[in-house]
């Protein structure tokens, strides 16, 4: 018996279409940027005590807002012989607040109230 080789040719490689332009793409808008919702800053709050409590006692304020509470007073800042000042920044609804020599003596008399971005000046009596 003979043996046959058979040859084998390569498959007929697929002939390449002719040459295509092809347009590039339409250029894509890009999206607008969402922008993020910012809060406005509440404006701030501006507390005045007008009163003379003595030589080397101190001014404080407790009550309700941001910051405040009624049992630890911040001290307020001395700006004249008989003048005291704090700021009450963030504050969205009524700030409500006494005030006390030392951090320990209350004024007498109802509580006050600052609406937000009020500037108020008060009197209190000891």
């Amino acid at each position: 018996m003979k043996k046959t080789t058979k040859k084998t040719t390569p498959a007929a490689a697929k002939s390449a279409p002719a040459h295509k332009t092809v347009a590039p793409a339409p250029a894509r808008k890009a999206a607008p940027a969402k922008k993020k919702a910012v809060a406005s800053p509440s404006p701030a709050t501006f507390v005045t005590a007008k009163v003379n409590i003595g030589f080397g006692n101190h001014l404080y304020v407790r009550g309700e807002g941001p910051g405040l509470n009624w049992d630890h007073g911040i001290a307020m800042d001395c700006t004249g012989a008989d003048l005291w000042t704090t700021t009450v920044k963030g504050a969205t609804i009524p700030v409500t607040f006494k005030v006390l020599v030392n951090d320990v003596t209350w004024c007498t008399g109802n509580d006050f109230t600052a609406e937000p971005g009020q500037s108020v000046t008060v009197i209190p009596v000891f």
